[in-house]
């Protein structure tokens, strides 16, 4: 199926295994793609604010590797469905499938971010919570609406900063701005986000994702091997130095996620209201 863009339109699931008394399906991905020139990558698990569970990071890791790859792709653009960009970590499914290693599904996302060799845009509406905000980081563009919410409440979590964000965000926006959102991990506007460089404009939401497919259909029209080069001489002076960092923060994470001062703010976060 195609939209009024031209791109085919696909509901990604993770593959079902057949039902038998030792399967169960396995669970939806939650992730939309429009496959074209400018490659649409969605969360689309409107209901739940489009947290992100174990599956959808694999879906989104998968899709990314695949656009790296694919040299009809000149552009992906980030976007969430039901006027959320994602609330985060899932964090009942995150608890129960916690990352071990680099090769678990949110480590693998985030090397498939730090890596990706074209255009990377987002068009955040909404909730932007944890990785929801530091994957703009490793967007080239971003784009919000001016009801947009952004938040790093690792800390409260008893976790500590992930997705590059102890290396980048200071670079970005001052030490002194880094630490108030990453330490006190209160939310914060789009207002907020365009004075400290971490989006480029605010749009009206009801405009936005119109305005960030026209920006990446432009992108789209320019040079492709220009357009990867440039990108590659803005990040290539931080990558060894961002490769070190998101090792160190992927460590400490998983250490943290075992800690008594960790469950226990865990616990009181999923706790019923």
């Amino acid at each position: 199926m195609k939209d009024a863009w031209g791109h085919r339109t696909l509901l990604v699931q993770t593959a079902r295994v057949p039902l038998s008394i030792a399967a169960a399906p396995a669970p939806e991905a939650h992730v939309r793609i429009e496959r074209g020139e400018v490659t649409v990558l969605a969360f689309d698990r409107p209901n739940k604010k489009n947290a992100i569970t174990t599956a959808m990071y694999t879906a989104f890791a998968d899709a990314l590797t695949a656009a790296a790859m694919d040299d009809s792709v000149r552009v992906v653009l980030f976007v969430g469905s039901g006027g959320n960009f994602t609330a985060g970590n899932d964090l009942s499914d995150f608890l129960q499938n916690p990352p071990a290693g680099e090769g678990s599904p949110v480590f693998r996302l985030l090397d498939a971010l730090r890596t990706f060799p074209k255009p990377l845009v987002a068009a955040v509406d909404g909730f932007a919570i944890g990785i929801g905000t530091t994957m703009l980081l490793h967007c080239d563009l971003a784009y919000a609406s001016d009801r947009a919410r952004f938040q790093m409440p690792f800390v409260n979590l008893g976790l500590t900063p992930e997705g590059g964000s102890s290396y980048l965000l200071p670079r970005l926006v001052g030490v002194a701005r880094a630490s108030e959102w990453l330490f006190f991990g209160e939310p914060f506007s789009a207002d907020d986000a365009l004075r400290g460089g971490l989006i480029n404009a605010i749009v009206a939401a009801d405009e936005l994702e119109e305005h960030a497919r026209s920006r990446c259909a432009a992108l789209a029209r320019k040079p492709p091997a220009a357009l990867r080069a440039a990108k590659e001489l803005l990040r290539a002076p931080q990558r060894q130095a961002l490769h070190d960092a998101m090792a160190r923060e992927g460590e400490e994470f998983v250490a943290r996620l075992s800690t008594p001062e960790a469950i226990e703010a865990l616990k009181r976060f999923l706790a019923p209201r």
